[in-house]
Formats: C-alpha cells, structure tokens, sequence
C-alpha cells in the first residue's frame, strides 16, 4: 500500500520524529496559534520568550495584550495574535477551570482557532489519533499523490482513508521534516529524495 511504504520511508528518514519542545497542552495550543503564516525558526524563539513571562493560562489571562505584542512583534499578524491569546487563555481559564480542553468541539470554539490548530494539540499534547493538516502536508500529500484535494480541511478527511490509522499523529511532523529539508514549495531536492522511486512527479 502506498501510505503504508510512505510512512515508513519518512520514518526511516526521520527517526527521531518532530521534536517539540514542550508537551504541555496550554504552550502547544499558544504555540501553534503564533505559527500560522509564520516560520517554526520565528515562531519557536517567540514562544519562548512569551512563556518566559506569562506561563500559565491565568498570567496570560491577566497580561496586557500590547505586552504580549512586544514578545511575539516577530510573528505574523502578532497585534491580532497577541489579543486572541489574551482572550483564550480567558475563556480557558473561566470555562474549563485552566485547563486546555481536550476534544475537537471544545477547541474549535477558542479564538482563532481551526482544525489544524486543535490536531496540534489534540496529536502532540494528548496523544490522539489525529491529522493535523498544514501548508506541508496539505501540499506533499498532493504532490505524491496520496490525496487530490483542494484545501486542508478535505486533505484531512481524505488522509483518514489512506493513512493507518495508528500512523495519523506521525504525519504532521514527519511531513513538516520532508517539506522543509527536500520537497520544498519551491525547488524541491527531488534527485535526492529518497521517494523519488514512487513519487508520480518525478515517475
């Protein structure tokens, strides 16, 4: 099965998986809200440098949004960012008693927050069985053609299919690995790809 011979050739390729620096479900979804449409080398400083300062859904709660700005000024759309955090970290600490909630529903009604979002922290932070569907996977899973789809959300549904699903939490990280080291956007490395063999844009 392609997905099957896939998934264990990115697997080879990147056995240590995607490593992310804190599992904790709170930084994962703050996180992942600062990196969309922004780069993990701007994002993962930026994150760091805000929970340096506000750690705790109730810091965060309490923090004067333009502080926030100040922390994460490098991310895209950070005045925008930097008020949803506030009011997330105010819904999550009034209505789930501080604790990110841990179910597609429940996240899907934060600020800003959409299905890639709440995968993130669903996979990474509660170890579920999920896809989560960025820019990388929505265009490598087309690329390869693994799916034909024209949006993320589909991407996703369509994954579910082709993908074991013991094997769904790997493919955002796995996928994120080979779309930033070989099959870029633009120039992709294909004469050193290792899929090369079973890639329908090459074969």
């Amino acid at each position: 099965m392609f997905a099957d011979e896939l998934i264990s050739c990115l697997r080879e390729m990147y056995p240590g998986g995607y490593s992310h620096t804190c599992r904790d479900p709170f930084y994962m979804l703050v996180s992942t809200v600062l990196s969309q449409r922004t780069r993990d080398e701007v994002t993962i400083p930026a994150t760091k440098r805000l929970f340096a300062v506000y750690d705790t859904p109730r810091k965060m709660a309490e923090a004067d949004a333009e502080d926030i700005q100040a922390l994460i000024r490098d991310v895209g759309f950070y005045r925008v960012k930097a008020r949803r955090i506030v009011e997330i970290s105010r819904i999550i600490l009034q209505d789930y008693g501080g604790v990110v909630p841990n179910s597609m529903e429940e996240l899907l009604r934060l600020p800003g927050v959409g299905r890639k979002t709440a995968n993130c922290v669903l996979g990474y932070a509660y170890e579920q069985d999920v896809i989560a569907v960025d820019t990388h996977v929505h265009r490598i899973s087309n690329r390869l053609g693994l799916v034909k789809t024209s949006g993320p959300d589909e991407t996703e549904k369509e994954l579910e299919k082709v993908v074991p699903k013991d094997a769904w939490k790997d493919v955002n990280g796995l996928m994120v690995l080979f779309g930033q080291s070989i099959c870029r956007p633009t120039s992709p490395r294909c004469e050193e790809c290792r899929l090369k063999a079973i890639c329908p844009r090459i074969l």
